[in-house]
């Protein structure tokens, strides 16, 4: 971990390829740039030199020629050095001496390095010193190579270091960037890095309280503070009451909650514990004897029992119902179990049986059916600006097709174009906005479903114009090569795929006589397909995504109508969950899910002070029990 990783060059840092709209801008810029790269080399040659050198830096014992035109064009500090007065000095050497304390040589000499070469030798032991010096002699260039680099090796081990520096050096946009990388990782880095066990109790209070924290059960959250108090058990068991308030005990399951937090050791004897404790019992108690209690509208759910916020949005887009093509939009906000209609249908218009990817905070849509039309149009959704627009179409109509992403590049495999299905492949690069024509698949497939592991794209299943398939084909960009890899265990027409955790999973589908329910799991090591646990309800033609951890499976067709299910897969205990069903009935849609979108709340669920009201409802129902009015 103590090797060099650079050099790196500010302009690196500027270009983005998530981002179309820098690139007319940044393109130029390189090209300036170099233009002006033999001056700045030999500038810094001359001052290696000591040829030309007005300037000196006096840092401990050394002692640094500088120019000061170059190192005054770059920082402030040396500006208001090298242009003021010196009171102190003679005349003739007015204004040519700065002395700098406590700054260590190597350090100044990256700092005049980059003056010179807009360059810097970044590694894991002087990341912190540097960014120092750069705040402190006011070198904004050096300053955001730092912070990118720093963002760059943001990890498990030190992101808690991170967070704390950017607090310490009043640098609030790196403390954010450590908070936000601690609170989407919480239960993880609680089990393996130590300093978040060394925060004292106001700073590990402000993680666990905040609606960010990202815990897909607060068990976790409560194991985590049982850790920080553990690590410390004499000083911080007095605490245990105040952590309570920021667990939400409400939604913990009511088991959990009696065998493990009400009478444990540390909350027994605790004052402060029990009145929180006490109003858990009751809460849990109204929850699940529903028919004791009327219908109150008005009860808001307490704030031990909101959910937090999700991290990652899913957004299931279009889809085919009551006969016709739809343009709707949900989104599913995981932790609030809710699905969200969302006001940003596509102005051109429905289509069902598409492919869609993601790149960065914008969702393509490959194309599609409307009922009347087969699509080689392509559309791309914004979701920070809620704004659609067209992209260059492909070189072919396609419905029915397998689409996904691999290195920012799109790949659209086989479907059907109207008339025939298709063995054909393009792939498109964004930054360019064209499709190109690769290699095509062995087999003429549409229905099939395609997903991307360890730098491949594969494409399974789906219906060649005379029968369902279980072949199974791989592509490897490199060689442009599509390789048959082993045959899943039953054909599957209308089949969905996801890659997780180094497997391949295909769920549903049609085998040409009925829909399934079944699930396989592929392992590329093995070249084996093996049996997972059968869906509560069978499907095909629908979404599949993966989300906080586990496999959603949502809308689809049975085999006798439109669905609007939706259940989740855990790979862990090898379980299929039921969640809440889509506002809409529809099958051919697509998901996609988000990570970090700055406008998430634009698209959660909003009325969360009444999810409990709105639980203890469908507990009812489920009971078969009629609520008291």
């Amino acid at each position: 971990m103590s090797q060099e990783l650079l050099p790196i060059t500010a302009d690196e840092i500027r270009f983005d390829v998530s981002e179309e709209s820098e690139i007319e801008e940044v393109v130029p810029r390189k090209r300036n740039r170099s233009a002006n790269n033999e001056n700045e080399k030999q500038m810094y040659e001359l001052r290696n030199d000591n040829l030309l050198t007005d300037g000196l830096i006096l840092c401990d014992n050394d002692v640094y020629h500088v120019h000061r035109a170059v190192l005054s064009a770059n920082s402030d500090y040396f500006r208001a050095q090298f242009c003021g007065l010196n009171a102190k000095l003679s005349r003739s050497e007015r204004n040519r001496y700065v002395h700098i304390r406590g700054m260590k040589a190597p350090v100044l000499e990256e700092v005049i390095r980059f003056s010179y070469l807009r360059k810097c030798n970044i590694n894991l032991q002087n990341i912190y010193d540097l960014l120092i010096a750069a705040d402190y002699v006011g070198m904004p260039g050096m300053i955001t190579m730092c912070k990118q680099f720093l963002y760059s090796i943001m990890s498990m081990s030190n992101c808690v270091s991170v967070m704390r520096f950017g607090e310490q050096r009043l640098m609030l946009d790196v403390r954010a960037k450590g908070r936000d990388y601690v609170l989407r990782n919480f239960i993880k880095i609680a089990e393996v890095n130590l300093d978040i066990m060394r925060l004292n109790v106001d700073e590990f209070c402000s993680l666990i309280y905040d609606d960010n924290l990202n815990a897909r059960e607060e068990d976790s959250v409560w194991k985590a503070c049982l850790n920080w108090i553990n690590f410390n058990v004499t000083d911080r068991k007095r605490f245990v009451g105040r952590l309570l308030h920021g667990i939400r005990l409400g939604l913990v399951s009511s088991k959990y909650f009696m065998d493990n937090i009400k009478d444990h050791p540390y909350t027994v004897d605790n004052e402060e514990a029990k009145p929180i404790l006490l109003e858990t019992c009751k809460f849990i108690s109204n929850l699940h004897i529903p028919y004791r209690l009327p219908v109150n509208k008005r009860a808001k759910t307490p704030h031990f029992a909101l959910p937090r916020l999700p991290h990652e949005i899913m957004f299931a887009i279009g889809g085919w119902s009551g006969g016709t093509s739809k343009s709707v939009v949900e989104t599913y906000d995981t932790r609030a179990d809710r699905w969200v209609k969302v006001n940003v249908d596509d102005p051109a218009g429905p289509r069902g049986y598409h492919g869609t990817a993601v790149i960065g905070f914008r969702i393509y849509c490959i194309g599609g059916y409307d009922g009347n039309e087969y699509f080689n149009t392509c559309r791309v959704f914004d979701a920070v600006k809620k704004s659609w627009r067209e992209i260059a179409p492909m070189h072919t109509r396609r419905c029915y097709a397998s689409v996904s992403l691999l290195n920012n590049y799109i790949y659209a495999v086989g479907g059907f174009d109207g008339s025939i299905r298709l063995n054909c492949v393009e792939r498109y690069n964004p930054r360019t906005n064209q499709w190109t024509w690769i290699r095509s698949v062995n087999i003429q497939r549409s229905d099939g479903s395609a997903c991307t592991l360890d730098n491949k794209v594969y494409v399974l299943g789906g219906f060649n114009g005379t029968e369902c398939l279980d072949s199974c084909e791989c592509y490897d960009p490199a060689l442009n090569v599509w390789t048959e890899v082993a045959r899943m265990n039953h054909r599957r027409s209308g089949v969905a795929c996801v890659a997780y955790n180094g497997y391949i999973y295909a769920v549903g589908g049609f085998n040409g006589t009925a829909r399934l329910s079944t699930g396989e799991r592929y392992d590329p090591k093995s070249n084996q397909w093996t049996f997972i646990k059968e869906m509560t309800h069978s499907r095909s033609n629908f979404a599949l995504e993966v989300l906080d951890e586990m496999i959603f499976a949502i809308g689809g067709f049975n085999g006798v109508s439109t669905i609007s299910s939706t259940e989740c897969y855990c790979p862990e205990n090898d379980e299929w969950m039921e969640t809440t069903f889509m506002n809409i009935i529809r099958s051919a849609l697509s998901a996609n899910t988000i990570d970090g979108l700055p406008n998430k709340l634009d698209y959660i669920h909003k009325d969360r002070s009444n999810l409990m009201e709105e639980r203890r409802q469908r507990i009812l129902v489920t009971a078969g029990r009629t609520p008291r009015t």
